[in-house]
């Protein structure tokens, strides 16, 4: 398409702006955590509904943990779910 902006270019240029930035580094935090969490349990071969059953919750819970646009994670559920799913909880600021 003549004239069409790749959209690495125009994320490029979006993230020259100061605020645009800041949503878009704190938005992926909570985007790389929900795709963790779906690998790790796919990877142990558990459905949304087992995962729920070792954390002593609902499917519908697991689903929102996997889900990139939920930005409501606790320190406490990001532990129950590691050592459910055979992990370790690092958080650190870097």
């Amino acid at each position: 398409m003549k004239g069409a902006r790749r959209f690495q270019d125009y994320l490029k240029d979006q993230l020259k702006n100061p605020v645009f930035r800041k949503a878009y580094e704190e938005e992926g935090v909570y985007a790389d955590l929900a795709v963790q969490i779906a690998r790790l349990r796919v990877r142990k071969r558990l459905s949304q509904k087992h995962l729920a059953r070792l954390l002593h919750t609902s499917q519908q819970t697991v689903s929102r943990l996997e889900d990139p646009r939920n930005a409501s994670y606790s320190v406490r559920t990001l532990v129950k779910v590691a050592h459910a799913l055979g992990k370790e909880l690092k958080v650190k600021f870097i």
